[in-house]
């Protein structure tokens, strides 16, 4: 964040001194720019580029940097309207809808405005990124003999081995396979499952980004309501009777947004319920590896437990490194295994190698489980200094439940409080909260904010973050 700020400041300060050069003129050197405005060599080469890309300079390699020459063509002004026609034509009739609301999904993706403290982030802080054993990790990958080839269509049987183990139980490598994050995962595995127009039962509330997916694909979101021991199963039951779904999406461990873990005796009564609907269970299973220092033993991940193909399970590497490396697995066994691993082939044909081959150097690595060890310490500090906040600014903001994993806290609002006006009181008071209603694929039983303790620069932010959160609910409340 203070990297790209810096890049940004030097862009506009070299921006507006462009007019002391001719056209053609050569711009000062990297090294007298770097001395000149006392920035990193790296932060004056990613300005230049910026400008480069603005086509305000040119660069001339082993010669330098020029003014560039003005634009003088004007582009012609267009005519869309048009679009307005053929976007919408027939489209009451489509079982795959053509526009999709990913308002829900943009929320937790979107960079707020400079100054406001982002409670709304679904990745972690660039403090916490291994951001130099993911440097090491690439170079030593991009070295591998056939690192730049194309891999298997299934992934690299190494990475696939590694993920098989972390999983656990009978699952092989064989039942495995590569994809390029969760959310491209439970796109395929959706698509593979179910038809346009089907439902498809999820959890309740639940990750909108997961909503989306079902709403592109046609699909009909049910909800089956979950407590603090995760989802009920004889609202499980009762849902698959009645709608006849034949998929269930579920985060067994630190749910999206309850944070709850599902029961354990709870957890072999999901298995019978889903087998004897003859339905499939998708398991998110997606921060894992985000467990706080407090935690314990966790629970193993229900694929583990499963011998007759219920499950199709996901897991990433993503949220515990940086939302860019994205590396997935997603795993299941039988026949649907082969359908699967056709769509992700005509989707995305595959994840490209040096990806996959950075992350067997990564999680190979001794820096891997320093990584995992320092962000379980670290999210546990940040949790506590949140939910000690809340508890002393706060009190009216309701927290059921303070999970032992993952990177946010669910509050319910107080009877009557607008999701929307707290959370615009909010962001002119400068922090960027999560509205609940995003998160319930039908009418919510209250109000809700999600608040993410994971993308903020650390316990001072989180405190100044929520004393801006007073504010703004004295303004609403």
């Amino acid at each position: 964040m203070q990297e790209r700020s810096s890049v940004n400041e030097l862009a506009e300060r070299l921006r507006s001194e462009l007019n002391r050069y001719s056209i053609g003129g050569k711009l000062p050197s990297s090294r007298a720019l770097v001395d000149q405005y006392r920035v990193s060599p790296v932060t004056v080469s990613r300005a230049l580029a910026q400008l480069a890309a603005e086509g305000l300079v040119v660069t001339r390699p082993g010669a330098g940097v020029f003014r560039a020459a003005p634009r003088t063509a004007v582009a012609p002004v267009g005519d869309t309207s048009w679009q307005e026609v053929a976007l919408s034509a027939d489209a009451a009739t489509d079982l795959v809808p053509r526009s999709v609301d990913a308002s829900g999904v943009l929320v937790s993706l979107a960079e707020p405005p400079p100054g406001v403290i982002e409670f709304t982030g679904g990745y972690l802080h660039p403090s916490l990124q291994p951001e130099q054993a993911l440097a090491a990790a690439l170079s030593r990958a991009a070295r591998r003999p056939g690192a730049w080839g194309r891999p298997p269509m299934e992934g690299l049987t190494e990475l696939r081995s590694w993920f098989a183990r972390s999983i656990g139980g009978s699952v092989t490598a064989a039942e495995v396979l590569i994809a390029a994050g969760g959310q491209s995962a439970l796109t395929i595995a959706l698509r593979a499952l179910a038809s346009p127009g089907a439902p498809v039962l999820v959890e309740s509330p639940t990750y909108p980004g997961m909503l989306a997916i079902a709403r592109a694909a046609g699909l009909r979101p049910v909800p089956v309501p979950v407590d603090p021991d995760g989802v009920r199963p004889q609202l499980l039951a009762d849902a698959f009777r009645a709608t006849g779904a034949r998929v269930f999406v579920c985060q067994p461990l630190f749910q999206n947004p309850t944070g709850a873990v599902l029961a354990p005796e709870r957890r072999g009564e999901v298995l019978r319920i889903a087998r004897e609907a003859g339905a499939f269970v998708v398991e998110d299973d997606f921060v894992r590896r985000l467990v706080h220092a407090d935690a314990g033993e966790l629970p193993r991940p229900l694929a583990a437990e499963d011998a007759d193909g219920v499950v199709v399970h996901v897991c990433s590497l993503t949220k515990a490194t940086s939302p860019s490396f994205r590396v997935c697995a997603l795993a299941a066994r039988g026949p649907v295994l082969e359908r699967l691993r056709a769509i992700q082939v005509v989707d995305t044909f595959f994840v490209p190698r040096p990806l996959q081959e950075a992350a067997l150097e990564l999680v190979g690595s001794a820096a891997w489980p320093r990584h995992l060890r320092a962000i379980s310490a670290d999210l546990k500090t940040r949790r506590d200094a949140m939910t000690t906040a809340l508890g002393l600014h706060l009190p009216e903001l309701a927290l059921p439940h303070v999970p032992s994993g993952g990177y946010h806290l669910w509050l319910r609002l107080p009877d009557g409080v607008s999701e929307s006006a707290l959370t615009a009181a909010a962001l002119r008071a400068g922090v960027a909260i999560t509205p609940g209603r995003p998160y319930f694929s039908a009418e919510p039983p209250a109000g809700h904010v999600r608040l993410s303790f994971a993308a903020v620069a650390g316990v001072g932010e989180i405190a100044e973050g929520v004393r801006r959160l007073r504010a703004a609910c004295d303004e609403v409340l």
